[in-house]
């Protein structure tokens, strides 16, 4: 795991904790406000998920692929040792819905599955092995900053 990793995630943790204490609601800094909230707090969720699987060491080569048919899209690719990982975030600000993972229905698998299905049919070497991976996300004022993340979350 390199340093430069450890020190982005823990600064980016200590930005996140900092906007909480100052009771700042996620928003999108030097953009226009004209994007959706859910849609700003998902891209900072996938920013911290992004650097929470590279300080784990996980080696990232792609964001937000879509499947060239439209059917899905993967958050996150990477390798963690042998393994091809592709990695759905889930970030939520509050627990009325529950929590994050439980965003990722059977239909979203099967979505992102096509995705992932359609990105190993792309590649010349194929790996030995992959999984479904889900990187929870939650902030709360109170608690802090919360990320998890569940290997081998579902199979498709």
């Amino acid at each position: 795991m390199s340093l430069f990793a450890r020190l982005m995630y823990r600064a980016l943790v200590w930005k996140e904790r900092r906007r909480a204490q100052l009771g700042e609601r996620p928003t999108s800094e030097g953009k226009l406000q004209e994007r959706a909230p859910h849609l700003v707090t998902g891209e900072r969720g996938e920013v911290l998920a992004y650097w929470y699987l590279r300080q784990a060491g996980y080696i990232i080569v792609a964001r937000n692929r879509r499947a060239r048919s439209g059917a899905g899209e993967v958050d996150l690719i990477g390798w963690d040792g042998p393994t091809l990982a592709f990695v759905e975030v889930k970030t939520r600000t509050t627990e009325d819905a529950g929590p994050p993972e439980l965003a990722v229905s059977r239909a979203k698998q099967k979505r992102i599955a096509k995705a992932a299905y359609d990105y190993l049919r792309r590649l010349k070497k194929k790996p030995t092995s992959y999984r479904f991976d889900i990187v929870s996300v939650f902030w709360d004022n109170e608690a802090g900053l919360r990320v998890r993340l569940i290997k081998n979350a579902f199979r498709a």
